[in-house]
C-alpha cells in the first residue's frame, strides 16, 4: 500500500488521456483524406488499394514486434518520441512527390483547378486551326468521373511553345497530314530520344563498374523506363511503407507502458476510458480538418493543392503530442512476456468455437471497413461532396460509435452478446449498401448514425467475448488478438481487392458486393452460434478472491476460538491458586 499511495492514479490517467485524444486528433487529420490525396496526383484504385493493403500488413507485423524490442531494451519512451517525430517528417516527405499528367475528377475543387489550366487552353488554341472540328478535345476527357487520360496525350505547358512548333512547320511541309497525327508521332519520338540518352548514360557509368553496380543501374534505368504513373506509384508506395514503419510502434509502446504503470498501482481498470478519448479526438481531428481545408480556396499557392493543409495538420499536431509524450509515466513489468501472452491469446482463440466465430466476424469486418476507408471518400466525391462534408459525415460515425456505452445495458438484456455482433455486422452491411446509392453532398448522413450498432455494439460484444474466453491477465492479448491481428488481415486483404473491384467494376458495386457478402455471413453466423456449444470459462481470479475471504473468516474463527480457550484455561488456572493458596 505504501507504493500505490506514491503514485498519484488521476495524473496518470489524466496524462494516458491527453496523449490518446492528441494522437487520434494527429492520426484523423490526415489517414481519412490519405487516399483522396492518392486519388489527385493520379493513382489508380488498384493502385491506392495496394498501397493501403501494404500498409495495414506493415502495422500487422512490426507494431508488436516494435513493441517487444522496446520493452525488451528498455526504450519505450525514446521508440514513443521517435515515432512522433520521424512520422510527421516522413509524411511532410510526400508533399515532395510531384503528381503525373494523369488527372481525375475527385471533386468539385478539381474540376475548377482543371478549367484553369492556361498551359492546356493555350496549346489547344494554337493547334486547334490545325485540327479537324470533330477532334475530340482532351478535357473532355478529364471531366468524366473516374475516367484517367493517359500522359501523352496532355502536354507540358513549359514545352507547349516547341511542340506547336513542330506541328506547323510539319503542316507547312506537309499539308496533308493533321494535327491528331503528328503530334503523337512527335511524343514517341521525343521519348525515344530520351530512352536513347538514358542508354547512353548508363553505358558510360558502367564502362568500368562491377557486376553488382551494374545490376543496381540496370535496375534503376528499369525506373526510369516506366512511365510516368508507375514511377508515382513505387515513390508513394516506398514512402507511404517507411512511414507506417515509424508510426507503427508509437500506439502497442504507449499502451503497454501506461497500462503496466497503472496494474502496478494495482488501477489498471482506469485504462479502459482511455478508448472513449480517442473516439472523442478522431471526431474533433477530421471534423476540423476537414473545416480548416473546406474555407480554402482550391490553390493555396501555384501549383499547391488546398489538400496539402491535411500534412501540415497532422505535423502541427505531433509537434502539440510531444511535451504529453515526454510526460508519460511508463513502467517496465519485465515479468509479463507479451509476444508469449499473443501466442496463448491465440489458442484460446483457437479453442473456442465462439471465439472463432467472433474473429471470422472481425476479419470480414476488416475487409468491408477498408472498403469503405479507402474508397468512401472518392464516392462522396463523386456526388458533389467536398472536404466539410466528408469531415463532418466521419465525425459523425465517430460520436455515433462512442455513444453506444449509453445504450449498452439496455442492449445486453434484450440480446446476447452473439446476436449483438450478428446486429453490429448486418449495421455495417446495410451502411455500405446505402453508400452505393448516394445522391447528394449530405446524402451520407443518414448511414453515420448507423456506426452506433456497426461499431459500438460489435466491439463491445467482441469485448464480451474477450472476458468469457481469456483466462486471468489474458484479457489485453485476447482482445488484441480482435482488434488488431484479425482486424488488420482483412483490412489489408480488403484493401488490396477492394482496388482491383473498384477499377473493374466501379465504386457502387464494391459497397454493393461488400454489403451482400457481409449480410449472408450475418446468416450463417446466427446458425453457427445456434449449433456451437457455449462454453462459460470460469473466472478464476474471482473464485481465488472468494477463497482467499472464505479462508481469511475461517482463521479468524479459529484464532477467536484459540483466544477464548486461553482465557478460559487461564481463568481456571486462576482460580485452583485461589485455591491452593487458601
Amino acid at each position: 500500500m505504501k507504493r500505490n499511495k506514491q503514485i498519484d492514479i488521476k495524473r496518470a490517467v489524466a496524462l494516458a488521456a491527453t496523449f490518446n485524444f492528441l494522437c487520434s486528433c494527429t492520426r484523423a487529420c490526415l489517414l481519412p483524406f490519405l487516399t483522396l490525396y492518392f486519388r489527385q496526383l493520379g493513382l489508380t484504385p488498384a493502385m491506392t488499394g495496394i498501397i493501403m493493403g501494404a500498409k495495414h500488413l506493415i502495422s500487422l507485423v512490426w507494431s508488436p514486434v516494435a513493441s517487444l524490442l522496446s520493452k525488451h531494451y528498455n526504450k519505450r519512451r525514446a521508440v514513443i518520441n521517435g515515432s512522433l517525430v520521424c512520422s510527421a517528417a516522413v509524411a511532410l516527405v510526400l508533399l515532395l512527390i510531384p503528381p503525373t499528367d494523369v488527372h481525375t475528377q475527385s471533386s468539385s475543387c478539381n474540376v475548377t483547378n482543371q478549367s484553369s489550366g492556361l498551359g492546356d487552353d493555350l496549346l489547344m488554341s494554337s493547334v486547334q486551326p490545325e485540327t479537324s472540328s470533330t477532334t475530340a478535345h482532351p478535357k473532355h476527357l478529364v471531366s468524366q468521373p473516374g475516367v484517367t487520360v493517359p500522359a501523352k496525350t496532355l502536354v507540358d505547358p513549359e514545352k507547349s511553345q516547341e511542340n506547336v512548333s513542330v506541328v506547323v512547320n510539319d503542316s507547312v511541309r506537309e499539308p496533308t497530314i493533321s494535327s491528331s497525327a503528328v503530334y503523337p508521332a512527335t511524343s514517341s519520338s521525343a521519348a525515344a530520344l530520351r530512352n536513347k540518352r538514358s542508354d547512353l548514360k548508363s553505358e558510360e557509368l558502367q564502362g568500368g563498374e562491377t557486376p553488382e553496380e551494374r545490376s543496381r543501374f540496370d535496375f534503376l534505368g528499369s525506373l526510369k523506363a516506366m512511365d510516368a504513373q508507375h514511377q508515382l506509384f513505387f515513390l508513394i508506395l516506398i514512402t507511404v511503407s517507411v512511414w507506417e514503419f515509424v508510426s507503427a510502434p508509437l500506439e502497442w509502446t504507449a499502451d503497454d507502458g501506461l497500462y503496466e504503470y497503472l496494474d502496478f498501482a494495482d488501477a489498471s481498470d482506469r485504462y479502459g476510458s482511455t478508448g472513449l478519448w480517442r473516439l472523442l479526438g478522431a471526431a474533433c481531428g477530421v471534423a476540423g480538418a476537414g473545416l480548416l481545408v473546406s474555407q480554402l480556396s482550391c490553390l493555396i499557392a501555384a501549383q499547391t493543392h488546398r489538400s496539402v493543409v491535411h500534412f501540415y495538420c497532422y505535423a502541427g499536431l505531433t509537434a502539440l503530442a510531444l511535451p504529453a509524450a515526454s510526460c508519460l509515466p511508463l513502467y517496465l513489468n519485465r515479468k509479463r512476456d507479451r509476444a508469449n501472452g499473443l501466442l496463448k491469446a491465440a489458442q484460446l482463440v483457437r479453442g473456442s468455437p465462439r471465439a472463432l466465430l467472433c474473429a471470422s466476424t472481425t476479419l470480414l469486418v476488416g475487409v468491408a471497413g477498408s472498403a469503405v476507408e479507402n474508397f468512401l471518400l472518392w464516392q462522396m466525391a463523386d456526388h458533389g461532396s467536398n472536404e466539410l462534408h466528408m469531415g463532418l459525415s466521419v465525425a459523425l460515425a465517430l460520436l455515433s460509435q462512442a455513444a453506444f456505452p449509453l445504450l449498452a445495458p439496455r442492449v445486453s438484456r434484450l440480446l446476447s452478446p452473439g446476436r449483438v455482433l450478428a446486429v453490429g455486422a448486418a449495421s455495417l452491411s446495410l451502411q455500405c449498401l446505402y453508400y452505393s446509392f448516394l445522391w447528394g453532398p449530405w446524402a451520407v448522413l443518414l448511414a453515420q448514425v448507423l456506426s452506433c450498432l456497426s461499431g459500438g455494439a460489435l466491439w463491445w460484444a467482441v469485448k464480451v467475448q474477450c472476458e468469457e474466453v481469456a483466462t486471468p491477465g489474458a484479457e489485453r492479448s485476447v482482445g488484441r488478438v480482435y482488434s488488431a491481428l484479425s482486424l488488420h488481415t482483412g483490412s489489408g486483404l480488403g484493401s488490396f481487392a477492394g482496388g482491383f473491384v473498384v477499377q473493374t467494376y466501379g465504386l457502387a458495386w464494391l459497397f454493393r458486393g461488400v454489403a451482400a457478402g457481409l449480410m449472408v455471413w450475418c446468416v450463417c453466423l446466427l446458425l453457427l452460434q445456434w449449433r456451437a456449444p457455449r462454453q462459460r470459462r470460469i473466472n478464476y481470479s474471482r473464485l481465488l478472491a472468494a477463497d482467499a475471504s472464505e479462508a481469511s473468516d475461517s482463521e479468524s474463527e479459529q484464532e477467536r476460538d484459540w483466544l477464548d480457550k486461553a482465557m478460559e484455561d487461564n481463568g481456571s488456572n486462576n482460580n485452583y491458586g485461589r485455591r491452593i493458596n487458601h
